[in-house]
This record gives structure tokens, C-alpha cells and sequence, in this order.
């Protein structure tokens, strides 16, 4: 269900129950994407089965869902109607078409061709921390997750939003849980990635490795950087930590005892995975506040 998060800090206002923010949504609820556009963007219901809640309130967490419809229409299928649409303007004009003249075929081919695209939609679902006014966006994406925002603002009228910013770097964690330091209940999982500071494109990648060995530990002695580093936090959920505070890769621990209830009541199924898994995230972000002094002041 969640896979990766950027993490923002609200600032304004947020509606003070589940009709109110369900009402508000409706006002950039999402609509199938009409003939003549490329792409429609638009919040769905979180849950298929109530159709008519854009939102689900649950144990002080509001979860949301973002649904991106959009239209693939390949380069070569494009390429191949022009070249026929050029052929034909050849025999007519009797002379190949001007620079101008063959953009305004390809365009003419593009807008024949669009209302006929197959469509793919994708979804990214989020929810907001009421009770810390943090708003996890399951992306790592910051484009995507700036889009969430632009289009919660359509919703919301205003939204004052900023990345998630503690008082001290994710780096100074990743560096004390690697180089074995005491970090509360985080321990060192078995990926990371350095990079050298003063060349921020060269990077090196440890994957599926006993980052405790010596040898790798080495290189962060040396003077690398690291930027990503694999984590475990109180043996409940696994993720990789990004210096800008993504979390990758997220694996929760015991979502298999939820299978039982399958076949007994899919809200209920369905409930009881979003309270557990945004309680142990917002665990992981209490456990980030504590590590890392507390929030930046805005």
C-alpha cells in the first residue's frame, strides 16, 4: 500500500472533521479526462467501496487519494501517421512541406489521434498527521508531490505547506546508526549510499550487504558522504533514509495477520492496514523528532 513518502509540515488551516475536508475535495474530485486533453488529475475516493467519501478520517489520520489519468499516444505511432500525412501533402503541393507547414501536419495529426489514446491512470495516496500537522505524500517524487499539493490548495482554497525539517541533518542519524552509535530503537539495515563531497555526482552503492563490516564503515571514515543508508526502526518497519528525509523501499512487519479478516469485512481489512501502517510511520517520524531535536521553527 505504501511504498515511499515525502514528508510536508502544514502550516494553515485543515478541516476539522471528515465532512468538511470530504465537501472540500469534492471541489477537484476527479473526472475522466475528456477527448482533447492529455492528462486529468483529480482526488478519488481512497476506499473503492465508499464511493462517496474522498477522504477517510481513522484514528487521527486523514487518508486522501490522488488519482492521474493520462493519455499514451507513442512517438511512433505519431511518426508514422505524419510521414503518411507528409507523403499526402507531397502529391497535393507537389513539393515537400516547409519546416512551419510540417509542424502544423504533426499537429493536426497529434490532435486527430488523441481523443483515440489508450488511458492509464496511476494513484498516490496520502494522509495528514492531525494531531503533528505533517502530511505524508506516498511518493518520492518531489514533482508528484508537489503536484498533490497544487491540487489540495484547488481543494482547500489555501494550503501553507513546507519539507519536513528537523533541527539536525538526517545525516547526522545515518551516521551515528552506521558508524554504531547509539540511535534509540534504529539499527543499520543493509543498503546505503555514499557519495563524495566535493564531487556530488560520483556515488557508490552497497546493496543486500553486512554494512557493519569494517570495510565499508571505512569509507565513511575516509571522508564519503553518506546519503542513503538502509534502517530498521524498533523491528517493525524497514525503509531506506534519504539526506532530504524520503523514505524508500518502506516494508512494515506483521500486515499478514490482517489477512484474516479478507473475508470477513473488506472496510474493516482495509481500516485496520491504514491505522497500522500510518501509526508506525508516524512512530518512525516521532522516533526522527526525538533523534534529531525536534522540528525547525517556521
Amino acid at each position: 500500500m505504501f511504498k515511499n513518502f515525502r514528508f510536508y509540515r502544514i502550516h494553515s488551516d485543515w478541516p476539522s472533521d471528515e465532512q468538511s475536508l470530504n465537501e472540500a475535495l469534492a471541489e477537484a474530485a476527479f473526472k475522466p479526462c475528456p477527448a482533447y486533453s492529455e492528462k486529468s488529475v483529480g482526488f478519488e475516493p481512497p476506499v473503492e467501496i465508499l464511493e462517496d467519501l474522498l477522504c477517510r478520517r481513522l484514528s487521527g489520520v486523514d487518508l486522501l487519494q490522488l488519482r492521474y489519468q493520462t493519455k499514451l499516444l507513442p512517438p511512433a505511432v505519431i511518426k508514422e501517421a505524419l510521414s503518411e500525412r507528409v507523403i499526402e501533402f507531397e502529391r497535393r503541393s507537389a513539393r515537400p512541406p516547409s519546416r512551419g507547414e510540417k509542424r502544423e501536419l504533426k499537429e493536426e495529426v497529434y490532435s486527430e489521434l488523441l481523443p483515440r489514446a489508450l488511458l492509464k491512470s496511476d494513484r498516490i495516496r496520502a494522509f495528514y498527521i492531525q494531531a503533528e500537522k505533517v502530511l505524508a505524500i506516498a511518493t518520492p517524487s518531489e514533482k508528484v508531490a508537489e503536484e498533490y499539493l497544487d491540487k489540495l490548495r484547488d481543494a482547500l482554497g489555501s494550503l501553507q505547506a513546507t519539507p519536513l525539517e528537523y533541527q539536525k541533518s538526517a545525516q547526522t542519524l545515518m551516521k551515528q546508526v552506521f558508524l554504531g552509535g547509539d540511535a534509540g530503537k534504529f539499527f543499520v539495515g543493509r543498503e546505503c549510499r555514499m557519495k563524495d563531497p566535493s564531487e556530488q555526482t560520483s556515488t557508490v552503492n552497497w546493496l543486500d550487504m553486512d554494512i557493519n563490516d569494517k570495510s565499508v564503515q571505512a569509507h565513511v571514515k575516509d571522508g564519503l558522504v553518506l546519503d542513503r543508508l538502509g534502517l530498521s526502526w524498533n523491528a517493525q518497519v524497514g525503509f531506506v533514509l534519504a539526506d532530504d528525509l524520503v523514505l524508500r523501499k518502506v516494508k512494515f512487519e506483521g500486515l499478514e495477520e490482517l489477512d484474516e479478516l479478507d473475508q470477513e469485512d473488506p472496510v474493516m481489512r482495509h481500516d485496520a492496514e491504514i491505522v497500522l501502517t500510518t501509526g508506525l510511520i508516524n512512530g518512525v517520524l516521532g522516533a526522527l523528532k526525538s533523534q534529531l531535536g525536534g522540528y525547525v521553527r517556521v
